[in-house]
């Protein structure tokens, strides 16, 4: 396997946005394109595109042809468009990586793009539906928030976690959305403005879910030759691990506190890579609602089961902790365009390698950094690691 590393990135601003999905796609090309000012776009051989439902929001399909016409590269290796829901942006990610890392291309473009708002807002609502088993979860009502409230409601049964530490997430993660200029929400919130936000699904209110946005990012990856002609500040790809379990409707998930599709996912991402969860520097996961992210500090190992509530009571998660978890401001801050989501955190791990963040959301020193995305009703999981040094052995899995 050959070394592969992320050379260029570029975002759109993620919000409510009057560009159309076509724009949002043209506008994070001209970003990444500009970052990048060594590449020739004839040097693109591969594009992976990630987009969850264009099919539903943008009534188009063939989508990564597409792109490759909008942007005004020709594509002679690999492209595809990649479909996971919420981590299809990082899937495409990782299937770049792979086809570099093979041999099979040299230089691969990935671009995310979601358009979630439309003049039709209850169809773009109810299309959330469709991540679940919509015949039989659907009928009963379990989009995304009462999903994720019937989880919070069993850890905090299981482990006597608290509304409070629910909201304390918000506030770390707008703490450092209100620095970042291309976030969706760029404003700092108290617990008790959290705690007395709308109610959605208890116990989450308003400000523990994120939003429905528009938004586009985008990423080159290249071998380690030509990583080299195209940049003096590569990341490093260190590997990549999926899980997903074979329980997609609820009924069948049994204890929903657990996560054992992330635990697994994270074991076989430690075996690839040699790391432990104590060398992780910058955790960007998946903050779809403030339980997500107490869950996933414990299934990733930087606390112990139950602990998660705890763990950001302490500010164990924050800048100056145990580790950085969403020093962008998570999904939370920055909304969640799903294909473009996965994409724009690996976005945030190079221009936080790259030194190229506001100060006061900065990891100095920062080395080894992942990036975690959930799909579905939690039920598929897929995390990327990546550092500043160049790995000294690849492998796909154990």
């Amino acid at each position: 396997m050959r070394n592969v590393a992320l050379v260029a990135g570029g975002i759109t601003k993620f919000g409510v946005r009057e560009a159309s999905w076509k724009d949002l796609v043209q506008e994070a090309g001209k970003a990444v394109f500009e970052d990048c000012p060594n590449l020739d776009r004839k040097d693109i051989d591969s594009l992976i595109v990630g987009a969850s439902q264009p099919e539903r929001w943008v009534y188009q399909t063939h989508v990564a042809p597409l792109v490759a016409e909008l942007l005004g590269i020709d594509v002679r290796r690999v492209i595809a468009r990649t479909e996971v829901a919420c981590a299809s942006g990082q899937a495409a990610i990782r299937y770049a990586w792979l086809s570099i890392a093979t041999g099979l291309s040299d230089v691969a473009l990935v671009l995310g793009v979601e358009k979630m708002n439309t003049k039709f807002m209850d169809v773009s609502q109810t299309c959330m539906v469709n991540v679940g088993n919509r015949e039989f979860d659907g009928p009963n009502g379990f989009t995304a928030p009462p999903f994720f409230a019937m989880v919070a409601q069993r850890h905090m049964h299981e482990y006597g976690t608290t509304n409070e530490q629910l909201a304390m997430i918000r506030v770390k993660n707008a703490k450092y959305g209100a620095l970042n200029p291309y976030a969706q929400f760029q404003k700092e919130v108290t617990v008790e403005k959290v705690l007395g936000s709308r109610m959605i699904s208890p116990p989450l209110t308003l400000l523990d879910c994120s939003a429905m946005t528009d938004g586009a990012a985008a990423v080159i990856l290249a071998s380690e030759e030509r990583a080299k002609e195209l940049t003096d500040t590569p990341v490093w790809v260190l590997g990549g691990a999926q899980s997903v379990l074979h329980a997609h409707t609820v009924n069948q998930m049994g204890e929903l506190s657990e996560w054992l599709g992330l635990r697994e996912a994270a074991k076989e991402f430690y075996s690839l890579t040699k790391l432990e969860p104590e060398k992780i520097d910058i955790a960007e996961v998946h903050d779809c609602f403030t339980i997500s992210e107490i869950i996933e500090y414990e299934e990733l190992g930087f606390c112990k089961k139950g602990e998660g509530g705890k763990f950001i009571e302490e500010g164990q998660s924050y800048i100056g902790g145990k580790v950085a978890v969403n020093p962008s401001g998570g999904l939370l801050s920055n909304g969640h365009p799903l294909g473009a989501t996965g994409i724009r955190q690996a976005w945030e791990v190079l221009m936080q390698f790259r030194g190229d963040v506001p100060k006061g959301r900065y990891v100095d020193g920062a080395k080894v950094a992942i990036a975690h995305n959930l799909s579905g009703m939690a039920q598929l999981h897929h995390i990327m690691g990546y550092s500043i040094e160049k790995p000294k052995e690849l492998k796909f899995g154990r």
